[in-house]
């Protein structure tokens, strides 16, 4: 557990008011312990620790293993002494990095204002996503849920009105909550910290500040600068005591580019019958395909995942013999791979499209569609999906659809499209 983190620290209700405040920090809560669980739902309630052999560090340990003192960088040897009981379960990286992708997905149908930080956490700026979304404690709680549906772990989230102060919020948050420190509070919220909360300051730059005298944000507040300045160096000093006022004028900044555009749902209930699956999938390539346009992009391969019910995920890839954006030439290799998954006699608790290998459309030749290359009889399905474009930009996402996707309730295991994470009202992103 981090220096600046801790559950039910300090006080919890710093106001309501979200003017102002729209800054999100999203952190993942021990991450890779986190999917393992979810891969291993019996592992629930124990400790367990993520790590390689004895001669390794920890790489991350649930709250039950927390609460005997393991944390993450602890060598494996000290860990096993302090928690003998522990279950040690080896990482998978390539299962975190799909997860991962997966979040950023999910917290980027949100705004496109998503600035990475690390494999578990990000900072999004909602100013320009509350109009459509809501306010942020509305937008947070539609995140979370999200993740918890999806991928079958929590987040916590920190809103503020500076990325510094939104990053401690989410700390102190953990695990799996919501913390609002509206802009006025900023100030007050910062002065109950201990100095080692703050960004950048480390073991040895708090041992440098206790030396002045210096152990809390209010104490370094209300200290002169240059004697911090003489206490951590002359830039140092000058940060730390801005930081201490709520100081923070860096912008959200997205730096980097889409690799890949994907939709997926998780099921209210387990499927069994593939055609209801199938036809969901249509609803996700028709998504990813409108995404794909209003980014101005083509997709080259075409990938699906398939989560079974026992949290087994299979995903299977196919490369197009030419560009595309076109969601119904996206769905029909979406559906191939889907027919031809082994799923061993299992439902399935979730299905996701994946538009892979992008480039921008202006500068790749497409292909024209069937539809386009018979003639002018017929209307192209190029030129349909982007009229679609324009009557959802202008009424929403759900005035119009593929009518193949209103697929009508008719088992226990049949269920409508907008039920899914990928059309419901609830979503919205």
């Amino acid at each position: 557990m981090s220096r600046t983190s801790g559950p039910a620290l300090g006080r919890r209700d710093w106001g309501r008011e979200e003017d102002g405040a729209s800054i999100l920090h999203v952190d993942m809560d021990a991450f890779f312990a986190s999917v393992e669980l979810a891969r291993r739902p019996h592992l629930r309630g124990k400790p367990v620790i993520v790590g390689g052999s004895e001669r390794s560090v920890v790489l991350a340990a649930t709250y039950e293993a927390r609460a005997f003192g393991v944390h993450s960088a602890m060598p494996m040897q000290v860990a096993l002494r302090m928690c003998p009981q522990a279950v040690v379960v080896p990482p998978d990286m390539a299962a975190y990095r799909e997860v991962s992708t997966g979040v950023m997905e999910i917290l980027g149908d949100v705004t496109t204002l998503v600035e990475q930080a690390s494999v578990d956490e990000a900072f999004l700026d909602v100013s320009g996503a509350r109009r459509r979304l809501g306010p942020p404690t509305v937008i947070a709680a539609r995140i979370r849920e999200r993740v918890r549906a999806q991928h079958g772990i929590t987040c916590s989230v920190g809103i503020a009105s500076t990325k510094f102060v939104a990053k401690i919020a989410s700390g102190r948050a953990k695990p799996d909550g919501v913390l609002l420190i509206p802009r006025d509070a900023a100030v007050p919220f910062l002065r109950e910290l201990p100095v080692g909360a703050l960004w950048g300051v480390g073991e040895r730059t708090e041992v440098a500040l206790a030396r002045w005298g210096i152990r809390s944000v209010a104490e370094l507040a209300d200290s002169d600068v240059s004697t911090i300045q003489r206490a951590v160096g002359k830039v140092a000093g000058a940060h730390l005591h801005d930081l201490a006022w709520g100081r923070d004028p860096r912008p959200v900044s997205p730096g980097r580019t889409d690799k890949s555009i994907s939709a997926e749902t998780t099921f209210p209930v387990d499927l069994t019958d593939l055609a209801v699956v199938q036809t969901h999938a249509l609803a996700l390539a028709d998504r990813c395909a409108g995404r794909l346009r209003a980014e101005g992009l083509v997709t080259r391969t075409v990938s699906i995942k398939v989560r079974t019910s026992d949290f087994r995920t299979l995903t299977r890839a196919r490369t197009l013999p030419a560009p595309t954006d076109v969601g119904r030439e996206i769905y029909l290799v979406a559906r191939e791979l889907l027919a031809g998954v082994d799923l061993g006699g299992l439902a399935i608790r979730l299905v996701g499209v994946r538009a892979e290998g992008l480039s921008a459309a202006a500068s790749t030749a497409q292909q024209p569609t069937l539809e386009e290359a018979v003639g002018d009889e017929q209307l192209g399905r190029r030129k349909a999906e982007q009229a679609m474009d324009l009557v959802r930009s202008r009424f929403g996402l759900e005035s119009i659809r593929a009518a193949s996707v209103a697929v009508v309730k008719d088992t226990k295991d049949r269920v409508t499209p907008s039920s899914t994470t990928a059309d419901a009202n609830r979503d919205l992103f």
